[in-house]
């Protein structure tokens, strides 16, 4: 069973995320929580209804200058040029919802940091999750190329956290 200061965690790291949709099931208990679509948060038996949230959007522009135009063919070129790279390396991804940590305190250097080779197994961050300090293991042998996350950030599963280009 889940402590009250536990569920108010979750629903920080839930708000903070782009997740949606949380379930949580132990022992005949279950947790569900939902966000922005009239959320319904479920604990057990009871239920409590959040009224959805509503933004505005900004007008739109008519009609763009020609040299933005321009400027933004020439940004998804390069993402496209990017998308291209990356698809060439092995992605090491977060296999849960939590704070990423490129260190394991503070004051002492990253795990890893682009250029660094890795091997199978070696920690390459940590990620905290309900305060439960998790370390990271990269998949592959090969050297580091991009950090993807920044210290401190909230990840989610499955959201890439390091390029590798394996060896």
């Amino acid at each position: 069973m889940l402590k009250i200061q536990e569920i108010r965690e979750l629903i920080k790291l839930i708000d903070k995320s782009s997740i949606n949709e949380f379930k949580y099931e132990n022992d005949g208990s279950k947790i569900v929580l939902k966000k922005d679509s009239g959320s319904v948060v479920s604990y057990g038996a009871e239920e409590v209804v959040s009224q959805p949230v509503v933004t505005q959007a900004p007008p739109v522009k008519e009609q763009a200058p020609a040299a933005e135009t321009v400027k933004e063919n020439t940004e998804v070129k390069q993402e496209t040029k990017n998308a291209d790279d990356d698809a060439n390396l092995h992605k090491v991804v977060s296999p849960m919802v939590g704070t990423f940590y490129a260190a394991s305190s503070p004051d002492v250097d990253a795990f890893v940091k682009p250029g660094d080779k890795v091997s199978k197994d070696s920690i390459v961050c940590i990620i905290e999750a309900m305060k439960l300090f998790n370390e990271i293991e990269s998949e592959v042998n090969g050297e580091i190329v991009k950090v993807l996350v920044e210290n401190g950030q909230l990840v989610e599963y499955g959201q890439p956290l390091f390029l590798v280009k394996a060896e």
